[in-house]
């Protein structure tokens, strides 16, 4: 950087003005948002509205506004969760349960300056969830795998290769049907298929209560579910989220009885048509570990990989630690006890023990 540009970045971060945004005015950040078109949707105000109603944790957003002006329009935010576990220390994280939630901002210098203040402010440890790495070092680490969109669903399909075209359209000779809904009846129906799915791969599942904060918090059509349906039955079902041009999928299930007719296909495709025709040019697939099952099936959707770099800041300390591998990929074989624990529960009893032990499970 030249002595100009040194110049300039200093002035940009020498008049800012650092405050808490009221929840009351949660729109400004939100707005501030809508502006940047590629801003994570997980920092939207409804994220953390949700995570307050239905697991308790408090949540903050610290904002930059430039001193310099009378006005002093938001710049910069930075929301973040007071995130309590038992038997261990608070943490705050720039949004837990979601892969990327780092400081936004109109420049790199005051979204640096975003972290040093949050940092400096509460004598915790801090974990910001970045959606890019700085670094090629990272490369080997979990992954987002998000692919570029075009203007329309009918050019979306008339990019995808043969193979890929066709196994959509067999999803839909197997009798397949799909929709995309934001209704609360949407929402048990997605539950259905998700929460079975994760007791069948032996995960404790996130409450009922939880998703549907997410679609009473988030502005209509920003908060969309994807379900696909073989006669009467759900047998697959996503949740996803958009903000500007940047769109994220969180949860996506299908009931393995059902797979041998690719609701998958179906379910995944009709997303990303919706998203194409409604100004989405950027898809998040959500977090993998690289040449992993997950990887590969959203590798064919054209999906590429950008590392991700989850970073842990000490309480007055200036270290930084890299908290994602991909050696975690490999369970130990405690997790695996757990895991097949986990799949002998009753449904009902797994589901509410879920919504229990999930509120403290920041993955």
């Amino acid at each position: 950087m030249n002595g100009m540009m040194e110049q300039q970045a200093s002035h940009q971060t020498s008049d800012l003005v650092f405050s808490e945004l009221a929840s009351a005015k949660a729109h400004q950040a939100d707005n501030f948002l809508a502006s940047l078109e590629t801003a994570s949707p997980y920092l939207h105000s409804g994220w953390r509205k949700a995570v307050q109603q239905a697991y308790g944790h408090q949540a903050g957003c610290l904002v930059a506004r430039d001193g310099s002006q009378s006005e002093a329009a938001v710049i910069g935010v930075l929301p973040y969760v007071h995130f309590k576990r038992p038997f261990a220390a608070t943490r705050l994280i720039s949004q837990p349960f979601c892969d990327f939630s780092g400081p936004a901002a109109t420049t790199p210098a005051i979204a640096a300056a975003l972290v040093q203040q949050l940092h400096r402010n509460q004598p915790l440890a801090l974990e910001i969830r970045y959606g890019q790495a700085e670094t090629t070092a990272l490369a080997s680490q979990k992954v987002r795998m998000v692919t570029a969109l075009p203007d329309s669903s009918e050019a979306l399909l008339a990019s995808y290769k043969p193979k890929l075209r066709s196994q959509i359209k067999k999803a839909s000779k197997n009798g397949l049907t799909a929709e995309v809904r934001t209704d609360q009846q949407a929402v048990q129906l997605f539950y259905q298929v998700y929460s079975i799915n994760m007791k069948r791969l032996g995960s404790p599942p996130h409450s009922l209560a939880w998703f549907e904060a997410i679609l009473q918090h988030y502005p209509q059509g920003q908060a969309v579910i994807g379900l696909v349906w073989f006669e009467q039955q759900v047998v697959g079902a996503g949740l996803v989220l958009l903000q500007g041009q940047q769109a994220v999928i969180p949860w996506a299930s299908t009931l393995a009885d059902y797979n041998h007719l690719a609701p998958n296909m179906l379910l995944y495709w009709t997303l990303q048509a919706h998203l194409a025709d409604h100004g989405v040019r950027f898809f998040d697939m959500g977090r993998s570990t690289p040449n992993e099952g997950t990887y590969r099936f959203k590798k064919q959707w054209g999906a590429e990989p950008v590392a991700l770099d989850w970073q842990l800041l000490q309480p007055n300390q200036g270290q930084v630690s890299h908290l994602l591998s991909a050696d975690e990929a490999g369970p130990s074989r405690l997790r695996a006890l757990a895991e097949k624990s986990w799949q002998r529960l009753p449904l009902t009893l797994a589901n509410s023990l879920g919504a229990r032990i999930r509120r403290y499970i920041a993955l």
